[in-house]
Protein backbone atom coordinates (compact mmCIF):
# COMPACT_ATOMS: atom_id res chain seq x y z
CA UNK A 1 0.00 0.00 0.00
CA UNK A 2 3.17 2.32 0.60
CA UNK A 3 4.51 1.53 -2.40
CA UNK A 4 1.16 2.39 -4.21
CA UNK A 5 0.47 5.96 -1.98
CA UNK A 6 4.01 7.32 -2.94
CA UNK A 7 4.63 6.13 -6.51
CA UNK A 8 1.04 5.65 -8.04
CA UNK A 9 -0.32 2.35 -9.83
CA UNK A 10 1.42 2.90 -12.84
CA UNK A 11 5.00 2.46 -11.06
CA UNK A 12 3.62 -0.45 -8.58
CA UNK A 13 5.40 -3.13 -10.26
CA UNK A 14 6.15 -6.95 -8.65
CA UNK A 15 10.22 -5.87 -9.16
CA UNK A 16 9.61 -2.70 -6.85
CA UNK A 17 7.68 -4.77 -4.63
CA UNK A 18 10.43 -6.72 -4.30
CA UNK A 19 12.68 -4.90 -4.12
CA UNK A 20 11.42 -2.86 -1.09
CA UNK A 21 10.51 -6.26 0.39
CA UNK A 22 14.08 -6.90 -0.44
CA UNK A 23 13.07 -10.26 -1.80
CA UNK A 24 13.47 -11.71 -5.52
CA UNK A 25 10.20 -10.90 -7.77
CA UNK A 26 10.03 -14.69 -8.40
CA UNK A 27 9.17 -14.94 -4.37
CA UNK A 28 6.05 -12.55 -5.23
CA UNK A 29 4.63 -15.30 -6.57
CA UNK A 30 4.50 -17.94 -3.62
CA UNK A 31 1.68 -15.43 -2.63
CA UNK A 32 -0.08 -14.43 -5.73
CA UNK A 33 -0.34 -15.90 -8.99
CA UNK A 34 -0.20 -12.49 -10.66
CA UNK A 35 -0.07 -8.83 -10.02
CA UNK A 36 -3.61 -8.84 -10.40
CA UNK A 37 -4.40 -10.91 -7.66
CA UNK A 38 -2.25 -8.44 -6.11
CA UNK A 39 -3.56 -5.52 -7.34
CA UNK A 40 -6.93 -7.18 -6.39
CA UNK A 41 -5.99 -7.99 -2.51
CA UNK A 42 -4.88 -4.09 -2.04
CA UNK A 43 -8.47 -2.63 -3.31
CA UNK A 44 -9.86 -4.98 -0.80
CA UNK A 45 -7.82 -3.45 1.88
CA UNK A 46 -8.71 -0.53 0.28
CA UNK A 47 -12.70 -1.33 0.54
CA UNK A 48 -12.26 -2.77 3.61
CA UNK A 49 -11.41 0.91 5.21
CA UNK A 50 -14.76 1.85 4.90
CA UNK A 51 -16.11 2.76 8.49
CA UNK A 52 -19.18 0.22 9.44
CA UNK A 53 -22.33 1.87 8.81
CA UNK A 54 -25.14 1.50 11.49
CA UNK A 55 -27.97 -0.49 10.23
CA UNK A 56 -30.17 1.42 12.09
CA UNK A 57 -32.71 4.30 11.05
CA UNK A 58 -33.46 5.68 7.12
CA UNK A 59 -32.46 3.22 4.47
CA UNK A 60 -31.47 6.77 2.34
CA UNK A 61 -29.51 7.57 4.68
CA UNK A 62 -27.58 4.30 4.81
CA UNK A 63 -27.24 4.60 1.26
CA UNK A 64 -25.88 8.14 1.35
CA UNK A 65 -23.35 6.92 3.81
CA UNK A 66 -22.07 4.04 2.31
CA UNK A 67 -21.16 5.77 -0.65
CA UNK A 68 -19.84 8.45 0.96
CA UNK A 69 -17.75 5.83 2.92
CA UNK A 70 -16.34 4.21 -0.10
CA UNK A 71 -15.19 7.46 -1.70
CA UNK A 72 -13.34 8.23 1.03
CA UNK A 73 -12.01 4.88 1.45
CA UNK A 74 -10.48 5.28 -2.23
CA UNK A 75 -9.64 8.54 -1.65
CA UNK A 76 -6.99 8.01 1.06
CA UNK A 77 -4.68 5.94 -1.31
CA UNK A 78 -3.08 7.32 -4.80
CA UNK A 79 -5.12 5.96 -7.82
CA UNK A 80 -7.11 3.92 -5.16
CA UNK A 81 -10.22 4.61 -7.30
CA UNK A 82 -8.64 3.33 -10.16
CA UNK A 83 -7.50 0.09 -8.34
CA UNK A 84 -10.67 -1.01 -7.51
CA UNK A 85 -12.19 0.03 -10.82
CA UNK A 86 -10.08 -2.58 -12.41
CA UNK A 87 -10.55 -4.80 -10.09
CA UNK A 88 -13.99 -4.67 -10.03
CA UNK A 89 -14.14 -4.80 -14.26
CA UNK A 90 -11.92 -7.90 -14.00
CA UNK A 91 -14.24 -9.35 -11.34
CA UNK A 92 -11.10 -10.21 -8.93
CA UNK A 93 -11.71 -9.05 -4.77
CA UNK A 94 -14.40 -9.43 -2.42
CA UNK A 95 -17.63 -8.32 -3.02
CA UNK A 96 -17.73 -6.13 0.11
CA UNK A 97 -18.75 -2.82 -1.16
CA UNK A 98 -21.48 -4.12 -3.79
CA UNK A 99 -22.61 -5.75 -0.48
CA UNK A 100 -22.71 -2.35 1.72
CA UNK A 101 -24.17 -0.70 -0.76
CA UNK A 102 -27.27 -3.42 -1.79
CA UNK A 103 -27.59 -3.83 2.39
CA UNK A 104 -28.02 -0.45 2.33
CA UNK A 105 -30.48 -0.32 -0.38
CA UNK A 106 -32.04 -3.44 0.27
CA UNK A 107 -33.55 -1.66 3.97
CA UNK A 108 -35.57 0.24 1.46
CA UNK A 109 -38.20 -2.51 0.30
CA UNK A 110 -36.85 -3.06 -3.06
CA UNK A 111 -36.98 -6.18 -4.61
CA UNK A 112 -34.29 -8.37 -5.73
CA UNK A 113 -33.47 -7.19 -9.26
CA UNK A 114 -33.78 -3.51 -8.45
CA UNK A 115 -31.79 -3.81 -5.97
CA UNK A 116 -28.76 -5.21 -8.34
CA UNK A 117 -29.48 -2.73 -10.75
CA UNK A 118 -29.57 0.09 -8.08
CA UNK A 119 -26.01 -1.08 -6.42
CA UNK A 120 -24.60 -1.61 -10.07
CA UNK A 121 -25.15 1.85 -10.54
CA UNK A 122 -24.31 3.38 -7.65
CA UNK A 123 -21.08 1.19 -7.69
CA UNK A 124 -20.92 2.90 -11.15
CA UNK A 125 -21.20 6.42 -9.96
CA UNK A 126 -19.38 6.18 -6.59
CA UNK A 127 -16.19 4.79 -8.85
CA UNK A 128 -16.13 6.90 -11.82
CA UNK A 129 -16.77 9.99 -9.84
CA UNK A 130 -13.72 9.58 -7.38
CA UNK A 131 -11.94 8.39 -9.91
CA UNK A 132 -12.74 11.48 -12.35
CA UNK A 133 -11.16 13.42 -8.63
CA UNK A 134 -7.99 11.74 -8.61
CA UNK A 135 -7.35 12.28 -11.71
CA UNK A 136 -7.78 16.07 -11.41
CA UNK A 137 -5.93 15.87 -8.04
CA UNK A 138 -2.97 14.25 -10.19
CA UNK A 139 -3.39 16.99 -12.83
CA UNK A 140 -3.50 19.88 -10.33
CA UNK A 141 0.12 18.45 -8.46
CA UNK A 142 1.94 18.25 -12.19
CA UNK A 143 0.74 21.23 -12.68
CA UNK A 144 -1.35 20.97 -16.18
CA UNK A 145 -3.78 24.03 -16.37
CA UNK A 146 -6.52 24.07 -18.85
CA UNK A 147 -9.72 24.50 -19.37
CA UNK A 148 -10.85 20.57 -17.73
CA UNK A 149 -9.37 21.74 -14.73
CA UNK A 150 -10.36 24.84 -13.07
CA UNK A 151 -7.91 25.50 -9.97
CA UNK A 152 -10.45 28.42 -8.79
CA UNK A 153 -13.18 25.16 -7.89
CA UNK A 154 -13.99 25.78 -4.33
CA UNK A 155 -12.44 22.35 -2.23
CA UNK A 156 -15.84 21.31 -1.20
CA UNK A 157 -17.17 21.57 -4.36
CA UNK A 158 -16.43 18.13 -5.45
CA UNK A 159 -17.98 17.09 -1.78
CA UNK A 160 -21.25 18.90 -3.38
CA UNK A 161 -20.94 17.42 -6.79
CA UNK A 162 -21.06 13.60 -5.25
CA UNK A 163 -23.62 14.18 -2.95
CA UNK A 164 -25.36 16.00 -5.54
CA UNK A 165 -25.49 12.51 -7.82
CA UNK A 166 -25.83 10.41 -5.06
CA UNK A 167 -29.06 12.16 -3.50
CA UNK A 168 -30.26 12.11 -7.32
CA UNK A 169 -30.03 8.31 -7.32
CA UNK A 170 -31.72 7.45 -4.10
CA UNK A 171 -34.77 10.23 -5.02
CA UNK A 172 -34.68 8.36 -8.27
CA UNK A 173 -34.78 4.92 -6.28
CA UNK A 174 -37.71 6.66 -3.51
CA UNK A 175 -39.80 7.61 -6.45
CA UNK A 176 -39.78 4.28 -7.74
CA UNK A 177 -40.81 3.02 -4.65
CA UNK A 178 -43.58 5.46 -4.42
CA UNK A 179 -45.01 4.38 -7.96
CA UNK A 180 -44.53 1.11 -7.18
Amino acid sequence: MRILDEYGLPDLTMRRLAAALEVQPSALYWHFPNKQSLLAELADRIVAEMHAVSTEGDWAARVRTEAFALRAAMLAHRDGAELVTSTFALGLGSQAAQDSLAAAITAGGFDDESVQRATTVLLHFVLGHVEHEQQRQQYRALGVHGDQIDDQRQEGASDAEFAFGVDLLVGGLESRRIRG
